[in-house]
């Protein structure tokens, strides 16, 4: 059944979360390094915006997806809680369902791939949520396939609701973030009624006209809201389940929101989405002692070259991780011969079979 109303959950935080360490993450099912991989969901013709319309890839077959990974040869499924239509991956009491899912398709699909001894993450877009921005137009920027989503109390409430639920209902070890971002990533803030409630409560101060607010002062309401979503989704995730991996992925490590940020030392897992081996070494000087740094090799079609990236030593103690969008029929991504002529998918295509030799060449790593 949908919800479509707001859900509360406890301000409470867990008293020692703040200095509790996670358990340890360095022993891997197969080895120390992690190798991930993610079958994306989040993208496909047919929507209202850029992203996949709800119900889309439902057909996918948990057996078969598990067994696609495992011949790819990676130690880490990364697949969705919720995608960035909104709609969930699993049972969920509070995200609305992905209609004609086959079966329950996130918990399955982590039985399966711990039998197969590999870790299973999900994913949520915090920044954009297409059911959210539809059904709480006062509470968004509209729903494009942009970061649009004020970090509102009422929002982090849903979001942390999410959490809890998944974590209760599935075994997946933990779950990747996705653009952490306080709209707009870019550019001024429209200031909607509910960011002005937001400026009082994170300034302690009555909101004082848009007109007399800087750019610096805008800049230092985002990441003061990016800080307070994510104190209360990492007590959420820890409270439930507080060996659960959080993975923080950014497209901009070096983004004007984050500087600052506690998470960078308290996310257990961080992404380079990036090429850049500037800034993998630059992440590197500001993450905690117990933070796993991934490095992405697969994803944005030839601006990525897998190749070029695992021969290079600077790369060598760094994660590794790919993503590709997967055939409207197979659900699986295609392969060089099936890409046709779309430069992304071949280059995913050909970056894919590079990271699976690879792989096969480091004895199933």
């Amino acid at each position: 059944m949908l919800r479509t109303m707001t859900i509360g959950i406890s301000m409470m935080i867990i008293p020692l979360l703040a200095c509790q360490r996670p358990q340890d993450q360095t022993a891997l099912p197969r080895e120390n390094r992690i190798t991930a991989f993610s079958i994306d969901f989040n993208w496909g013709n047919g929507g209202v915006n850029g992203f996949a319309p709800p119900g889309m890839y439902t057909q996918a077959s948990a057996a078969e997806h598990v067994r696609w990974y495992r011949d790819l040869g990676v130690n880490t499924i990364q697949t969705f809680c919720v995608s960035c239509c909104g709609y969930a991956w699993f049972r969920s009491d509070v995200a609305p369902v992905q209609p004609g899912m086959k079966g329950d398709f996130l918990k399955e699909i982590t039985e399966m791939g711990h039998k197969e001894r590999m870790r299973v993450l999900g994913y949520f877009c915090v920044g954009a949520n297409t059911y959210w921005g539809e059904t709480h137009p006062d509470l968004s920027y509209g729903a494009p396939s942009a970061i649009h989503i004020p970090l509102t109390l009422q929002y982090i409430d849903y979001l942390c609701a999410e959490i809890e639920d998944v974590l209760k209902k599935t075994a997946i070890d933990g779950f990747m973030l996705d653009w952490f971002f306080s709209p707009p990533a870019e550019g001024r803030v429209k200031w909607l009624e509910c960011e002005k409630e937001m400026y009082a409560q994170l300034f302690g101060r009555t909101f004082p006209g848009a007109e007399k607010i800087s750019e610096k002062e805008e800049l230092d309401f985002k990441r003061k809201a990016v800080g307070r979503c994510w104190k209360r989704v990492r007590a959420a995730a820890k409270g439930v389940k507080p060996d659960c991996i959080l993975w923080l992925s950014c497209y901009d490590l070096n983004h004007p929101q984050m500087e600052g940020q506690e998470m960078y030392g308290e996310v257990d897992w961080i992404m380079n989405e990036s090429p850049d081996k500037g800034k993998l070494r630059a992440l590197k000087k500001r993450i905690g002692d117990h933070t796993r740094v991934i490095q992405c090799l697969v994803g944005w079609g030839p601006q990525h070259s897998a190749e070029k990236i695992l021969s290079d030593g600077d790369f060598a103690d760094a994660g590794l991780y790919g993503f590709a969008w997967p055939d409207s029929v197979t659900t699986i991504p295609p392969t060089v011969e099936a890409a046709g002529n779309d430069e992304r998918l071949v280059g995913n295509a050909r970056n894919i079979e590079a990271f699976r030799e690879f792989l096969k060449r480091k004895g199933g790593i």
